[in-house]
């Protein structure tokens, strides 16, 4: 299994501005690469991490114990931890707070959850193994409509409608049960032309259906909403995003709450205080130095914003 190698750390861990004594959240632990710098950091702070993926939490606490002892892990979907703190009196306590958006290597590297189209596994694709909802559920019931609209939508895929079309055809036969079926159909759906080019012709339709199983970017425009009150004055929110979609959401949602369009009354301009300021005016990526030696940090995008 491929060692997880967190993406952009020095520039997170900058971003975040650690205080020794201060309370930081990482809403994606996963196996606490950024994590586990910023316990390292601390003295009398604490770390709060929440993760979904029952393995993440448990390979998270082994590392962070090796660490030192002032961290608390959850395993929950981010969307619900402002509840979970808000109910502990975490509210405008904390000075730094992380969501790193990719699905970790150890993911995908685990054949059998169905993350990968290079390797043949069960369409799985849940990040939380108690959900009920797969990507096996996905390709074999949902309508060709549905399914055209989500390849559009979240994969920007552009022979959406052919591969939907073609997933109908083919479950009509049997159930599509594998990752590898799957990516045949895709195959078989674009034109060769289209195959010759760069990169595997099923990573659109995979993130796609990762996205609808998993309703990721509905979660993170509910949770960017309800986690900037966790923020202490002076206390900052890093995101990576990994694709246009997720960094999309992020930008409009910074922007909301670091601009205000003044209201003109009788001539003048009336501008109304901002909470928030951005720290990054445009997205941080990655160096040429972690391009060599980390492939998962090419699309990877962090944005920051701070509490006034």
């Amino acid at each position: 299994m491929g060692e997880h190698i967190p993406v952009l750390l020095n520039e997170v861990i900058d971003g975040l501005n650690i205080k020794p004594n201060g309370n930081y959240l990482d809403l994606t632990i996963g196996r606490a690469g950024h994590a586990s710098v910023v316990l390292s950091r601390l003295n009398e702070g604490c770390l709060y991490g929440f993760d979904q993926d029952e393995t993440a939490i448990k390979e998270s606490d082994a590392k962070l114990k090796s660490i030192g002892g002032h961290y608390v892990l959850y395993h929950q979907n981010f969307i619900s931890a402002y509840e979970t703190l808000k109910e502990l009196g975490m509210e405008k306590k904390f000075d730094g707070i992380l969501m790193d958006l990719g699905v970790s290597s150890p993911q995908f590297d685990e054949g059998s959850r169905g993350f990968s189209y290079r390797t043949d596994a069960e369409l799985d694709m849940r990040m939380d193994q108690r959900s009920a909802l797969t990507a096996r559920d996905v390709v074999n019931t949902y309508g060709e409509k549905d399914l055209t609209r989500i390849f559009q939508e979240y994969g920007e895929e552009r022979f959406a409608h052919q591969i939907a079309k073609n997933i109908i055809k083919a479950r009509g036969v049997s159930p599509i049960e594998t990752t590898f079926q799957l990516v045949e159909i895709i195959k078989n759906s674009k034109p060769a032309k289209e195959l010759r080019k760069a990169g595997h012709p099923a990573k659109q339709v995979f993130q796609a259906l990762r996205i609808e199983v998993n309703n990721e970017l509905n979660i993170l425009r509910d949770t960017l909403q309800d986690i900037v009150k966790l923020l202490a004055p002076k206390g900052r929110l890093a995101v990576i995003t990994f694709h246009s979609l997720e960094d999309r959401i992020v930008k409009q949602f910074f922007k909301s709450l670091t601009t205000v369009e003044g209201d003109r009354i009788n001539g003048p301009t009336i501008q109304k205080e901002v909470d928030y300021i951005q720290i990054t005016n445009k997205p941080i990526v990655a160096s040429e130095e972690e391009l060599e030696i980390n492939n998962r940090a090419h699309s990877a995008k962090l944005r920051v914003i701070e509490r006034k």
